[in-house]
């Protein structure tokens, strides 16, 4: 059986070519897949693929709109 690997934040960051704050952002406004393993978050990559498909970093989101 094959088990995918987590990937740390730095990895994911490369993987995408964003920025830690960008990941950040999509963690808390557009349910980007994450999971807190104590202070870390970590990433399985099948999971963001499909996140990233299904229109999850789409620019067509307004993240400074304050929707309170």
């Amino acid at each position: 059986m094959n088990v995918e690997k987590w990937s740390t934040l730095k990895e994911v960051q490369a993987y995408l070519g964003v920025g830690r704050e960008t990941i950040l952002t999509w963690i808390a406004k557009r349910n980007m897949p994450a999971y807190k393993v104590g202070r870390l978050w970590k990433f399985k990559l099948s999971e963001v693929d499909d996140w990233i498909r299904s229109g999850g970093a789409a620019d067509d989101k307004n993240d400074d709109k304050n929707e309170d």
